[in-house]
């Protein structure tokens, strides 16, 4: 059966759309109307402008039996990027923030291939082209193993330009295999690659600054190796050293409750490639806590109250900082001065 094309004008959207949604008839790949994703269903709505581009640099490892780690490039230019769906085949398994790029997809089946895609969304909710399709075979089940892979031996790596650093390290062994390879900042997972690669290139980092990476072996019952010695590196300098990643818009106060004062702090976080989950506090020149969001971090202003004591008219110093996407802590705010029981 075939169709005369007719464009009509709408306010909906442009012809393409209009026609694909009136007929609704299968758009064919490889035909002229080149706009149309083949395989995806327009989520527009009829939206007047460009959509999100498909992210770039997918890739998918096999975590253990029953999990695999999808990481993407962000997506940049063109509207802003509000959000990211995963998908395994055609179907939608995950929705992550915009400021995030990688997610363990969980509760998949051993021995199994997947094919995974990311599309980006903007704040309207309209959804972007797909991605290239990846594909991640996960392990056999193993049952009752308790015993960890041996720790990666000999690490290496060295600095790529000013955002990235090429590691290497030699295999661990395990009497199961290994199923995966955590890379570590500090304390900060930030980076994980399938059970036989022996190197990876780390991006998202900041120039002219030093780095400690470490990497632990992981195998198909989840159980983890020791880490690795350290790797130590310092990428190039650029234009933005270490600055923009102090929280911005930092003011602190007091307040009474049950006879005791608490110090009440607000913030905006830093604008940085990634998700903040993790905040230093310092107290007159010292750690005093560390605050960490075991949900769903805050995108805009960030609140937070804790305990000082019962003694009015005490001054205290106040500043914090933030724990950065690549595992190093950012720079502190402005430092505020309260005195409990003052206005």
């Amino acid at each position: 059966m075939a169709y005369r094309y007719r464009p009509i004008p709408s306010r909906e959207g442009g012809p393409v759309r209009r026609l694909v949604r009136r007929l609704r008839v299968p758009v064919i790949c490889g035909s002229l109307f080149l706009t149309v994703s083949c395989g995806w269903g327009g989520q527009d709505g009829g939206r007047d402008g460009p959509l999100p581009s498909a992210p770039m640099g997918v890739t998918a490892a096999a975590g253990s039996a029953t999990s695999v780690h999808v990481m993407w490039n962000q997506v940049s230019g063109g509207p802003k990027v509000a959000g990211y769906e995963v998908y395994r085949g055609t179907t939608k398994v995950k929705d992550v923030p915009g400021a995030e790029h990688m997610v363990d997809i969980t509760r998949l089946k051993p021995s199994t291939t997947y094919v995974f895609t990311v599309r980006a969304r903007d704040d309207a909710g309209n959804a972007g082209l797909p991605s290239a399709k990846v594909r991640a075979t996960t392990p056999a089940a193993v049952a009752a193993d308790h015993r960890a892979p041996t720790r990666p031996g000999r690490p290496s790596g060295k600095a790529v330009g000013s955002r990235a650093a090429q590691l290497n390290w030699a295999r661990s062994t395990d009497d199961r295999g290994v199923a995966s390879y955590d890379i570590y900042q500090g304390t900060s997972k930030i980076h994980s690659v399938g059970g036989g690669q022996t190197a990876t290139v780390v991006t998202g980092l900041r120039p002219g600054t030093r780095y400690s990476f470490t990497v632990r072996a992981r195998d198909a019952a989840d159980n983890v190796s020791a880490a690795s010695a350290s790797v130590r590196l310092t990428t190039a300098g650029g234009a933005d050293d270490g600055r923009g990643t102090a929280p911005t818009r930092f003011r602190a106060g007091t307040h009474r409750a049950d006879g005791a004062y608490y110090i009440d702090l607000s913030w905006s976080p830093p604008d940085t490639d990634g998700v903040i989950t993790e905040y230093q506090i310092h107290l007159d020149g010292r750690p005093a806590t560390s605050l960490v969001w075991g949900g769903k971090p805050p995108r805009g202003k960030a609140t937070y109250s804790f305990y000082l004591g019962r003694d009015a008219g005490a001054r205290h110093r106040v500043r914090i900082r933030a724990k950065l996407p690549d595992g190093t802590w950012g720079g502190f705010s402005d430092e505020r001065t309260v005195t409990t029981g003052g206005r």
